[in-house]
């Protein structure tokens, strides 16, 4: 299983859309991270571009984010990747906390943006 997070400076980005690069978690079956890659960003806004498409195919199922708009979490999820917002800190942190039961989503949804990101 692999799982991404939004990051800048190996920090949970607070706006998945806008992040930095995006690391990538593989986890094995021990619930241990096994190893550890970057995905850059694309340009522009997060739920308009490919990334829940590319993170799709390289076997990510779980997005660990800081925060993102409704209309993102409806693309991730169509591409079977599931999110938990809320997240905030070092990203191997975040998704050792997450592994080990620790994390809970916040339910909350970014919507102070204008650009359009988040209808869907």
């Amino acid at each position: 299983m692999k799982i991404a997070l939004p990051a800048c400076q190996n920090q949970v980005d607070e706006h998945f859309g806008h992040c930095e690069y995006f690391t990538v978690f593989t986890i094995n079956d021990d619930h241990k991270i096994m190893s550890e890659e970057t995905v850059s960003s694309p340009a522009g806004c997060g739920c308009k571009s490919n990334i829940a498409q590319t993170l799709s195919q390289m076997g990510v199922k779980m997005m660990l984010a800081g925060n993102m708009g409704q209309g993102a979490v409806n693309v991730l999820d169509g591409y079977g990747i599931k999110v938990l917002r809320g997240c905030k800190g070092d990203v191997k942190r975040v998704a050792e906390r997450w592994l080990s039961g620790n994390l809970n989503d916040s339910g909350v949804a970014c919507d102070l943006h204008e650009h359009g990101c988040h209808k869907a």
